[in-house]
């Protein structure tokens, strides 16, 4: 009996501290594959050794060898590379974060940020500026996603309360109705514009630059902190409105505030990446199947991971072909079979 009694235990405190260091592995998951992403690419030209080689002489004050091409490498690297894997790290991370805060807040394990029409209206956004020209593609998307969201918030409110069913059901007659209109654009638009398009609703990363990251990232990273500041809050909010209630707290409050961030991360992201499917839902469970569900260490790891696996997967479809794939493709092939056992599946840890 007293073996029982000391093993257990130290089991436990084992368990702990494994499962803290995997967390702080996940946290610090970007750096290499941030770093790892600068040396892969479709170009012939720019190589890894190239790369590799500039950034030892920037380093060290060594000589290039005569084959590599100082000024591409660099401009390769620094405006084309670089800048894409910060844009893709930032809304991978905000897709994966949103995702659950959004899980936690609706107490349902099959929840997106998706889930209140905000991909539909940024969709919309995205083409009726494209199809006519006079609007920032990127600031369009933004805009209709928050409308989005907000419509379905005032249209599932009543009185002081807020059911998660009735703002459920709000985001998918939202969602429904901005994707009338998005069919309605796809149909008018011009033929050339048309391809576009369906080209940015597929999640797409080509266009990133250092113009989007600085427009995009503030978003991103104010949204990431605000579900930062509030992911114990999440706990609570998992277990129900009236254990809410019971430790002082009011959940529609606490909703909210969960819910704004969350969009203002989501909705930035969709605005700079197009509609990338599957991350805000599959990340959020791969991270509570390796740190269990206490949001407290969950939600920094879902950013972290979020976003490097997001990388992984660019980085994979840039170096698999010379032409652009887009990685909303990936991303779903990926997560279709995960979303399969998650329906199979009853029970993954979700209940705290």
């Amino acid at each position: 009996m007293g073996t029982e009694t000391v093993s257990k235990p130290m089991s436990d405190g084992s368990a702990r501290r494994g499962r803290a260091a995997l967390a702080w592995a996940l946290y610090l998951m970007p750096l290499p594959v941030l770093a790892a992403a600068l040396f892969v690419g479709p170009s012939s030209q720019v190589r890894a050794g190239h790369v590799w080689q500039w950034l030892w002489s920037a380093a060290a004050g060594a000589g290039l060898s005569p084959d590599v091409n100082e000024f591409l490498v660099r401009s390769v690297t620094l405006n084309i590379r670089l800048p894409r894997a910060l844009l893709t790290f930032l809304v991978g991370g905000a897709l994966g974060a949103s995702g659950a805060a959004m899980q936690s807040v609706f107490r349902n394990p099959l929840v997106s940020p998706y889930i209140l029409g905000l991909s539909a209206a940024a969709a919309f956004g995205a083409a009726l500026a494209l199809a006519t020209g006079w609007l920032p593609v990127q600031l369009a998307a933004f805009a209709f996603g928050l409308l989005a969201v907000g419509m379905s918030y005032f249209l599932a409110r009543s009185g002081r309360s807020v059911s998660v069913v009735a703002l459920v059901l709000s985001g998918i007659i939202v969602s429904g109705f901005f994707t009338a209109l998005l069919t309605i654009v796809q149909f008018v638009a011009d033929p050339f514009k048309l391809q576009t398009i369906v080209q940015w609703t597929m999640g797409n990363l080509h266009t990133a630059n250092w113009d989007k990251v600085a427009s995009s990232g503030p978003l991103i990273l104010a949204g990431a902190a605000g579900m930062f500041l509030f992911r114990w809050r999440m706990n609570v909010l998992a277990m129900g409105d009236e254990e809410t209630r019971a430790v002082g707290l009011n959940p529609e409050r606490e909703k909210l505030n969960i819910l704004v961030p969350a969009t203002l991360a989501a909705s930035a992201a969709v605005a700079a990446g197009g509609v990338i499917g599957l991350v805000g839902l599959v990340i959020p469970h791969m991270v509570r199947m390796m740190l269990g569900p206490d949001n407290s260490r969950s939600i920094p790891a879902c950013f972290t991971f979020g976003g490097a696996f997001l990388l992984i997967v660019d980085t994979c479809s840039r170096a698999a072909a010379s032409f652009e794939i887009p990685i909303g493709i990936f991303t779903t092939l990926i997560g279709s079979p995960f979303f399969i056992y998650l329906l199979k599946k009853s029970r993954i840890g979700w209940n705290l």
